[in-house]
């Protein structure tokens, strides 16, 4: 969507994990120390901040509200528990939830990453349960059968200009 629509600036967010093979410090993540995540938290510089699978992810609060306040159109990629502090405290925010086609492909999906221990794996679909019974509480859901169709519909739900410069939403 973003090589689409360069106009919309994707958040990075803050996390406690370690870098996977190919994630590029302050491209994909800034990978911090608990410590420094704890202080961030601290000093209110998340716009929200929340656990997942064993490590702390957060939205840094000024870069969001920076470019907010330019007119840029912002897009986090945060969990339900992120999603809800968004909500309460920018309740203006359009939250779209990102479903999977069907609970096997989403578990396919995690397994076929390779990238984390089978107890992490594990956590993530329990966390997965929770989350997908929460859908209702977002604005709109965008099902990610392909990331280019995914793309196209979140176009849509944010009333960007899809091909030749129209709306996509209705």
């Amino acid at each position: 969507m973003c090589r689409t629509h360069p106009e919309v600036w994707l958040s990075v967010s803050a996390t406690t994990r370690a870098p996977r093979p190919g994630e590029v410090e302050g491209v994909h993540y800034f990978f911090v120390s608990r410590e420094e995540f704890a202080q961030m938290v601290e000093r209110d510089d998340l716009l929200e901040h929340a656990e997942f699978a064993g490590n702390a992810y957060g939205t840094p609060r000024q870069p969001v509200l920076d470019r907010l306040g330019n007119g840029t159109p912002v897009l986090l990629e945060i969990e339900l528990q992120g999603a809800r502090q968004v909500r309460a405290s920018m309740p203006e925010a359009l939250l779209v939830f990102l479903a999977p086609p069907s609970w096997d492909e989403l578990e396919r999906r995690l397994v076929g990453r390779g990238t984390e221990p089978q107890d992490v794996v594990h956590r993530r679909l329990e966390a997965a349960r929770i989350e997908l019974a929460a859908e209702s509480e977002f604005d709109a859901t965008v099902v990610n059968a392909s990331v280019e169709g995914a793309a196209r519909d979140l176009v849509g739900c944010m009333g960007l200009p899809g091909p030749g410069g129209r709306s996509d939403q209705t």
